[in-house]
């Protein structure tokens, strides 16, 4: 993020952080309670300070995304595990869903509105159909998020993610407000613990009127019918016959493009 010039009189907490590092070395300024509360890493991290690093998380991306004058989202969702072309897995169909999401994220991303930016491609910043979907949109020339987060298996950001637009987060619920905010609409391939809490909980979201209605694109009809039973939740009366119309499946870039541009009546 770009250094902004201050608007008011005082100085600035970076100047002071400069000055408070040439203070004089002596028993009351080695003391923790005598550095800045900013500056102070031992601090922040206590259990109290929990609320102050929420917030944190929240406003950091945030202001990246104001800077890089960010308007809407697309936002791809999808299995780790799913194969590259380069990978040399020898399973052609996850090799081909890879290469559907590669596809679908160069054709939405790179739309530009006036000086911001529409449909940016945002993933979770890892491999597998989010690493497909951030190498889509830059082979597209368009901007493109990682959302990653610390796990206990290091995960490292996939190297199509563009620079300044690669975060990583320790809440998982300020990461998915992230993945909302601006999201025009969600596409999931299939997906695994991940993929499924993040779907679930968009269509709650929606179904519960906590956000406006989206897209929501499920990529391979057969296997998310395999993997869940919609039909049979509207039978069983736990979601309405009318919640099945929050989400559609599609099966190529070009239908899920549609899609979107019908919900929008862009075509």
């Amino acid at each position: 993020m770009t250094k902004c010039t201050p608007c008011h009189p005082f100085p600035t907490a970076r100047d002071d952080e400069a000055v408070a590092r040439r203070t004089e070395d002596t028993p009351q300024t080695r003391s923790p309670s005598y550095r800045l509360a900013f500056a102070d890493l031992d601090f922040l991290l206590q259990d109290d300070l929990r609320p102050v690093r929420l917030q944190l998380e929240l406003l950091k991306p945030e202001l990246a995304f104001q800077e890089e004058q960010i308007e809407s989202t697309i936002v791809v969702f999808g299995s780790a595990r799913t194969p590259s072309p380069e990978s040399g897995s020898g399973n052609p169909d996850k090799i081909a869903i890879y290469e559907e999401a590669r596809r679908f994220a160069r054709m939405m991303s790179g739309r530009r509105s006036g000086d911001g930016l529409r449909n940016v491609i945002v993933t979770g910043g890892g491999p597998g159909i989010m690493e497909a979907a951030n190498r889509g949109a830059q082979e597209a020339g368009g901007r493109t998020v990682g959302l990653n987060i610390v796990l206990p298996h290091e995960q490292a950001p996939n190297p199509y993610i563009t620079p300044e637009l690669s975060f990583q987060f320790h809440y998982f619920a300020i990461r998915k407000m992230h993945f909302l905010m601006r999201a025009r609409a969600l596409v999931c391939f299939p997906g695994g613990f991940g993929t499924m809490d993040e779907l679930f909980e968009t269509l709650t979201l929606i179904q519960t009127g906590k956000v406006i209605p989206i897209p929501v694109l499920l990529f391979r009809e057969a296997w998310w019918r395999r993997i869940i039973n919609f039909e049979a939740m509207a039978e069983e009366g736990v979601i309405a016959h009318s919640d099945l119309k929050i989400f559609r499946f599609v099966e190529t870039a070009e239908e899920a493009c549609a899609a979107i541009e019908e919900f929008f009546g862009e075509g």
